[in-house]
């Protein structure tokens, strides 16, 4: 995938805190139902999940909104939850519900069955997307990949979906901690080759979404959300890539967004 830099470069810019004529503008929600040709597409689909398993529907959802707004980049259309589902916690999605999971983990047995899913099998329709959409941008946006949090993804894997007060996953946390880092260390190598991966099929920044962060207390927050964030950033900076015969690719920016937890970052 070539590396050439977008036509409009603004994000890559702004991210490289180089100097910009504006700040760039994208949706973190791009492509979703306040588009009629996104409700249609995802009718001929069928569904949400299928959707997005879809590498040539996926492409057509993500690049929809660029057609009607002129937006400084495009965001992979996915889900957070792929990497949990690859690892076979069974996704679907409850109308009016919301993301769960056929098969959560509760026990220190249950995440000792985990391991990390191989990102050109499990994960490839999800690389051929990034493929896919890179191909049809032709150089006009960066693309933005993305992936949920090594503590982001464990609430929804132990809770087997949403929920109002992740009572489950705080009492993991509180009575079995080492069970708890398990499946934040595996969910955490998860992450980071998935995230190469989506760096290598030609994603141009890269996010992770902290979105159950600030449901943590500060102290909790840095034993359990913190320092599997500070090794993804590291580890990517350092170019390791999952399945490139060890070759070092450009540099790729990585986003950090997070809800709630802004105060517990230390300036």
């Amino acid at each position: 995938m070539s590396n050439a830099v977008p036509a409009n470069d603004r994000l890559l810019r702004a991210l490289r805190r180089e100097p910009v004529d504006r700040t760039p503008v994208w949706l973190m929600r791009q492509a979703g139902r306040y588009l009629p040709e996104y409700r249609a597409t995802r009718a001929q689909a069928g569904s949400f999940l299928a959707l997005a398993k879809n590498p040539d529907l996926a492409c057509e959802v993500t690049l929809q909104p660029l057609r009607r707004f002129p937006l400084d980049a495009a965001i992979l259309f996915s889900d957070i939850l792929t990497i949990p589902d690859a690892m076979g916690l069974g996704l679907y999605f409850a109308d009016g519900e919301g993301p769960k999971f056929e098969r959560p983990v509760r026990t220190a047995a249950d995440i000792a069955k985990l391991g990390v899913p191989d990102m050109e099998t499990e994960l490839r329709y999800v690389m051929d997307a990034i493929r896919t959409i890179r191909r049809e941008l032709d150089g006009s946006v960066p693309l933005i990949g993305f992936s949920g949090s090594p503590w982001t993804l464990a609430c929804y894997m132990v809770e087997g979906g949403g929920s109002d007060n992740f009572a489950r996953i705080k009492a993991l946390a509180l009575n079995d901690p080492d069970a708890l880092h398990a499946l934040l260390a595996v969910n955490t190598d998860a992450v980071i080759a998935y995230l190469s991966a989506q760096r290598a099929a030609g994603a141009q920044a890269l996010q992770v979404f902290d979105t159950w962060g600030g449901v943590l207390s500060p102290a909790m927050y840095r034993e359990f959300s913190l320092p599997y964030l500070v090794r993804i950033a590291r580890e990517l900076e350092r170019g390791t890539l999952r399945q490139a015969q060890g070759e070092r690719t450009e540099h790729v920016p990585l986003i950090l967004f997070g809800k709630g937890n802004a105060p517990y970052w230390k300036n």
